[in-house]
């Protein structure tokens, strides 16, 4: 009797683990297909948006992404009923998961929401150069999570999505038009109404610049060496880099070849008559020099007497 009770139990936990690594054996192979799956979808997903030109290019990333979180959460779904899970368990289980994952990760969350307003606001777009906070660069891809930059060196950064919407964001490339401000110090003995005509026109000959609104120059500050000069034009955004170079080299040059100088840093003094008495020393016959001490005499050496005995004085 207990030979055949143990026979059958024996065979019992056989046929649980058998079934339990057939499960085992069947939710790896749903894993591994469904992850596998999930990557070929993004990345067709992706590769298929390249040429719709009617899809924004900030948009393909994130649409990408959306299939292949999606395609996950079904393979994970079809994992837990390969173990005998109901769905409505399953759906009970996703909640509890959801609200442990949302309190475990709420700046992961953050990072979410973030993305979705900006991709609903769209304060930068792909190919856009911003700066948002402590970073600055192009925009090459936004993800659900996070901002890929490329800074003006060449550097790849990677920023979270909550940093870029909780700061004060400046696209540069959004406008069609920037405003070139070129400074430039003359000096004060130079006439300063040609000095601005001169830069107006140096501004307004360059075929970069706008005729509306006009390039115009005035005196921006009195500085303690110079006399600090502005040109202002309107240039557009792709033009602006070489213009600013260019009329900065050229405003220095010319001006010097037109006869105006730029000043260094410099201090004038100014002594007034009694106060050039009081710090000159009166002028009085030049000093004698000092006269040295007479030199000591020095003593003569002494002979020393060997084997010889001083006379004694007489009484």
């Amino acid at each position: 009797m207990y030979g055949a009770e143990t026979s059958a139990f024996i065979d019992k936990v056989q046929a649980f683990a058998l079934g339990m690594g057939m499960d085992i054996l069947g939710a790896l192979i749903i894993l591994v297909v469904g992850w596998w799956l999930a990557g070929k979808a993004a990345s067709l997903v992706r590769h298929s948006l390249k040429s719709v030109r009617f899809v924004d290019n900030t948009l393909k990333p994130l649409a990408a992404s959306i299939v292949q979180y999606l395609i996950l959460i079904f393979v994970l779904i079809a994992v837990l009923s390969n173990f005998g899970v109901q769905t409505a368990s399953i759906i009970a289980v996703l909640g509890a998961a959801g609200l442990a994952i949302g309190l475990a990760l709420q700046g992961t969350l953050s990072n979410i929401a973030a993305g979705v307003m900006i991709l609903m606001l769209r304060p930068l777009k792909i190919d856009e150069f911003i700066e948002a906070g402590s970073v600055s660069g192009t925009v090459t891809e936004i993800s659900l999570f996070t901002t890929q930059l490329k800074t003006a060196d060449g550097i790849y950064l990677s920023v979270p999505n909550s940093q870029i919407w909780n700061s004060a964001i400046k696209n540069y490339s959004r406008n069609a038009t920037r405003r070139v401000d070129i400074k430039v110090g003359i000096s004060y003995d130079d006439d300063v109404e040609k000095a601005l005509v001169f830069l107006q026109k140096l501004l307004a000959d360059d075929p970069r610049t706008h005729a509306d609104p006009a390039p115009m120059s005035f005196v921006a500050n009195l500085g303690d060496s110079s006399v600090d000069l502005t040109a202002r034009a309107w240039v557009n955004t792709s033009d602006y880099w070489p213009t600013l170079f260019e009329l900065t080299r050229k405003s220095k040059t010319d001006l010097e070849a037109a006869g105006f100088s730029i000043p260094f840093p410099q201090r004038d003094l100014h002594i007034k008559g009694e106060d050039l008495a009081a710090v000159t020393p009166p002028s009085s016959s030049p000093a004698k020099p000092p006269v040295k001490p007479a030199a000591k005499p020095k003593a003569a050496p002494r002979k020393a007497t060997i084997g010889k005995t001083a006379p004694t004085p007489k009484a």
